[in-house]
């Protein structure tokens, strides 16, 4: 999951033992951890970091020992610009600009071919992600039932038959329309959309939601799915991360987490054993975080670090990385 629009890493995981966070940040800072409140104070992870309350369900996942957070994430390139940042990190190649591939996208190419699968890899939205460029063919797919012709049999029929007709004998054209009707036939003989969601699990009807909730179908599917990419946006906080009215847990912030929360937690559930059996594993990554302390709009802007989370039957439950505190002298520009 790319949270593209540089999320707050300290509203997200927050560092309740540290003084100066809330010193400049007397506005918008998220409470330390208070068992009488759960619901407006930080959610315990250990004796220096606390979720913040909009992710009572991450907070599920770490108590059962299937969260790992990496807090203080980031490259070492310095650009504050959304689009060169995004760039760098899909690539894998902080700074850098000569490689046009994705860091998934050479992973797929350098590891050992499991299937001939048309869906190995997967960018759900209207064009693959970068970090899935490679040599290793990647399907945009906006939904399950859109590729499917929504289950229609006789157009499905009527767009073979068209693309039979452009089939020009060994060209490019024709291993694409291969590749198409290779799909095709495997969403029609495994049929994801007729896997339910199990454990009770429920998706919210937004884009994350039901991204994650084919994801799971494709997976359940088995259809030979290795990595799927998907975005959430909205995350450039630089007003009203929190409303202002007193109650930080009420703005932007907290909405954005909640979605992110509601989403992952309802595919933590849908998949069940196979975090475990064959092995899931779902990370989410942020082109950069924001600045320590908040600006004058009640948000904050672009800075440097930001976190990670790591769901996985294989994660080492804890907050990884090298914690270096928010003193001006411990960031990586001051600010």
């Amino acid at each position: 999951i790319f949270q593209r629009g540089g999320m707050d890493g300290l509203s997200a995981v927050i560092p309740y033992q540290e003084r100066r966070y809330y010193d400049t940040r007397p506005r918008i800072a998220f409470k330390a951890p208070n068992p009488q409140d759960p619901t407006k104070t930080g959610l315990r992870l250990d004796d220096r970091f606390a979720l913040n309350p909009a992710l009572a369900g991450f907070k599920r996942i770490w108590d059962e020992g299937r969260l790992a957070v990496v807090h203080a994430t980031g490259a070492p390139h310095g650009s504050r610009s959304h689009f060169e940042a995004m760039g760098y990190m899909e690539r894998g190649t902080p700074g850098g600009t000569r490689l046009s591939t994705g860091w998934l996208g050479r992973h797929l190419a350098a590891t050992a071919r499991q299937t001939d699968s048309p869906f190995r890899a997967i960018g759900f939205g209207g064009v693959v992600q970068e970090a899935l460029r490679g040599p290793v063919p990647a399907a945009a797919l906006r939904s399950i039932a859109d590729f499917h012709l929504r289950g229609d049999t006789a157009e499905l029929a009527r767009f073979k038959a068209q693309l039979e007709a452009l089939w020009c004998g060994q060209d490019w054209l024709a291993e694409d329309t291969r590749a198409v009707f290779s799909a095709l036939d495997l969403l029609e003989k495994a049929d994801p959309a007729r896997h339910q969601p199990e454990n009770g699990a429920v998706y919210p009807q937004t884009g994350l939601g039901q991204g994650l909730k084919q994801i799971a179908q494709l997976i359940k599917a088995d259809l030979g799915l290795e990595v799927a990419c998907i975005d959430m946006g909205g995350w450039d906080t630089h007003i009203n991360q929190v409303w202002g009215n007193g109650d930080v847990t009420q703005g932007q912030m907290s909405n954005l987490l909640r979605q992110l929360d509601q989403a992952v937690t309802a595919f933590y559930l849908d998949i069940g054993r196979r975090w475990d059996d064959p092995g899931v594993t779902l990370l989410t990554m942020s082109e950069f975080g924001r600045r320590v302390a908040q600006n004058s709009g009640n948000g904050t802007d672009h800075g440097e670090g930001s976190c990670m989370f790591l769901v996985s039957g294989a994660a080492v439950q804890g907050d990884h990385g090298d914690w270096p505190g928010l003193e001006p002298e411990d960031l990586a520009l001051g600010e």
